[in-house]
């Protein structure tokens, strides 16, 4: 994920699963669904926040899909040939862009090739394109071969979610910001940036997975900006909506009201970030070290959950590649005593108002927080806060949108701890935030430099599947180890329906999923 490095609230890619359609009625009407903030510019090369790939998913399919288990399928792609270091797709021949134009190889090659190209500046290089793949295509055998320069283990598992622009979108990239080109089943008809986004079905669509058409589709959707729960839930018992997602304290009253559909729990990441620039006082690993031992991360998690989340036990969300638990005894154990003496080892000396100084400077703390994932992280961000408050630090709380998110952690950089939801599939979507160039030369965003974490991950990198996960889980752990990042919580929200079934997947709309039930 990445941002020219960057990010944002990013739990880039959350995993959720809405009700399964079991029929549905006949096709018509509108679907409408909450979105927590604008999504931002569309371009698909661009989209780093979770809510604007949420919105691509309508408008966009993708090479490969994922099943349930996590095993891959086709999608735009009918078969492949991986190897080591290239995987070659054959295309299916009957899909069709949003505005007529045929589906070509050149089309998902020039994709792939304009993230990687450094003039682009895409946010999703190095995440959903690997570094320095290259794609070439064959259009006279319906092919498209993607490599890299040197084996990759995800090689094929990387193109699932990556949205594929085709038509007038290929060459017109502007007109992609507040548009859509692509050979999904919806097409944006409009964009109304911090109010709602309407889209209108495509009756020719019929090329989904498992061979999923538009038949049965609303004729419309619109994904309504509600940045407040609260709001939202009251939209939804009134049947103004018939999705949203809930994080806080009105999860426990959708759950218990008549007439809402099933709830369907997802998962999302509750960390935060250190920045480790050169002029921040967490560039020091005993530091870093310090402020953890100063939190009791299990009183924060269960206020970052609002009381329904999950220990962590890494870093990619579920159904992930690699089992297993990287974060049990690899985070700093809770010692405030421990905390103010390693602080005073570092040199960082209470002064007379009890904020801690070194060489003439405060220990202040700049903490960063999206306002658009529920209370709990509001009130996290406050314990947070008052903990190290507590350890000598002056705490100045920053809460923005997401859509500013990506800002301060990449333009303005003025931040020193971010809480950061970041959620990925695959471990290797990570390395570019976690390693390499810094913003804004990379996406690298918080300047980590752990030399444990990138050796393990050169390993990794070129090990097929299972066979390169226990370099993975090691890679993760040597983070935590070095407190570069402070895993917290798993989050459980939940997705509640009226009057329509559907399903997310990897925090994107199934949208060949969408059923109107006619309940109310």
């Amino acid at each position: 994920m990445t941002r020219a490095a960057v990010i944002a609230a990013l739990a880039l890619f959350a995993t959720a699963c809405g009700g399964a359609p079991p029929g549905g009625q006949a096709s018509g009407g509108t679907f409408t669904y909450a979105i927590s903030a604008d999504p931002g510019v569309l371009d698909p090369a661009m989209g780093v926040l979770s809510v604007t790939n949420t919105v691509l998913s309508l408008a966009y399919d993708t090479l490969v899909g994922a099943d349930s288990a996590g095993r891959i399928v086709p999608g735009l792609a009918e078969k492949w040939d991986v190897r080591p270091d290239a995987v070659t797709f054959t295309l299916r021949k009957d899909v069709t862009c949003s505005d007529g134009s045929k589906l070509t190889p050149a089309d998902v090659a020039e994709n792939v090739n304009h993230i990687a190209d450094p003039a682009t500046k895409s946010p999703v290089y190095g995440v959903l394109v690997p570094s320095g793949m290259k794609a070439e295509a064959d259009d006279a055998a319906g092919t498209v071969t993607l490599s890299t320069p040197k084996p990759f283990g995800f090689i094929l598992e990387s193109s699932r979610l990556l949205f594929i622009v085709c038509g007038k979108g290929v060459k017109d990239r502007p007109l992609l910001a507040r548009g859509t080109s692509g050979s999904g089943p919806y097409t944006l008809t409009e964009a109304a940036p911090g109010d709602h986004y309407t889209f209108k079905v495509r009756r020719d669509y019929a090329w989904g997975p498992g061979g999923a058409t538009a038949r049965e589709l609303p004729e419309r959707v619109v994904l309504k900006i509600v940045p407040n729960e609260q709001t939202a839930a009251n939209l939804l018992v009134a049947g103004s909506l018939n999705g949203a997602t809930f994080y806080g304290p009105d999860r426990a009253r959708m759950e218990s009201t008549p007439g809402i559909g099933k709830l369907h729990p997802s998962t999302s990441n509750g960390q935060f970030f250190y920045h480790q620039g050169d002029d921040r006082p967490t560039k020091d690993v005993a530091v870093r070290r310090a402020l953890t031992q100063a939190v009791n991360l299990k009183e924060l998690a269960g206020i970052a959950g609002s009381g329904s989340g999950r220990p962590p036990t890494g870093l990619v969300l579920d159904p992930r590649p690699c089992k297993g638990d990287s974060v049990t005894g690899h985070v700093p154990g809770y010692d405030t005593a421990a905390a103010g003496s390693a602080l005073d080892a570092a040199g960082w000396k209470a002064g007379p108002d009890g904020v801690r100084v070194k060489d003439g400077k405060r220990l202040t703390l700049r903490l960063l927080y999206a306002t658009t994932r529920g209370p709990g992280v509001q009130a996290a961000a406050e314990y947070l806060a008052a903990a190290w408050q507590k350890a000598g630090a002056e705490v100045k709380l920053n809460g923005v949108l997401d859509t500013k998110m990506s800002e301060s952690l990449n333009a303005t950089q003025d931040w020193d701890v971010g809480w950061l939801p970041i959620g990925v599939t695959l471990p290797s979507q990570l390395v570019g935030f976690l390693s390499g160039p810094a913003v804004p030369k990379g996406a690298n965003f918080a300047h980590l430099a752990n030399p444990r974490y990138a050796q393990l991950v050169a390993e990794a990198m070129g090990q097929p599947g299972q066979a390169g996960c226990r370099l993975w889980l090691e890679a993760e752990s040597a983070l935590f180890d070095d407190a570069d990042l402070v895993p917290v919580v798993e989050n459980t929200e939940l997705v509640a329906t009226k009057g329509a079934t559907f399903q997310l997947t990897a925090g994107l709309f199934v949208p060949t999923s969408l059923r109107l039930t006619g309940g109310s």
